[in-house]
């Protein structure tokens, strides 16, 4: 009888997830192993299930070697995302974020147009309460509003941004803001 060690495989490597989902042996050359770790079962487990094994090997020998794990990557996040949603997929998440982000651009404009209303009612309680003093609304802004902080528009996007003045720490003595922008 020949010894049992001509018969034990002399690959030690552990088999890929895909060539362990499908039970066959994994070739050093195995197109799959570099991007289906036996640690991560069910990554491929998945991308067999909605694209299958064959489709996935033609795919990765049609590519290139440097975009091979860009698409498994992407393959790998279809997949679960149709086992999620059968009918839309990742169609179904990027319609939900883009409403998401049209939804937060309306509050972003709702909120920007209350700060202007808010900087507008502002300058105009300083016209009445100065005698020679003229606050426009961008002076009032540039200035910060309150001393130490405020908004600046920028006419180009239409936004207001925080602008915080860097004297804010060497006012001396009362803290109050009126005291601050020269006791209104």
């Amino acid at each position: 009888m020949s010894s049992s060690s001509s018969c034990s495989s002399t690959y030690s490597n552990p088999p890929c997830a895909a060539c362990k989902f499908l039970r066959r042996k994994c070739l050093p050359g195995c197109i799959f192993s570099p991007y289906f770790p036996p640690e991560e079962p069910t990554k491929f487990a998945n991308v067999h299930k909605i694209f299958g094994a064959s489709n996935v090997s033609k795919l990765l020998n049609e590519i290139l070697p440097h975009q091979r794990e860009d698409a498994v990557n992407s393959l790998a996040y279809e997949a679960e995302a149709r086992l999620k949603d059968p009918v839309y997929g990742c169609v179904g998440a990027i319609s939900v974020l883009q409403r998401q982000v049209i939804q937060l651009q309306k509050e972003l404009d709702a909120t920007n147009a209350d700060l202007m209303r808010y900087f507008r009612n502002n300058n105009n309680n300083n016209n009445n309460n100065s005698n020679n003093e003229n606050y426009s609304t961008n002076n009032l802004m540039r200035r910060g509003g309150y001393g130490s902080g405020g908004l600046s528009f920028d006419p180009e996007s239409g936004f207001c941004y925080p602008y915080y003045s860097t004297n804010w720490n060497h006012v001396s003595g009362d803290q109050n803001p009126d005291h601050q922008r020269g006791g209104d």
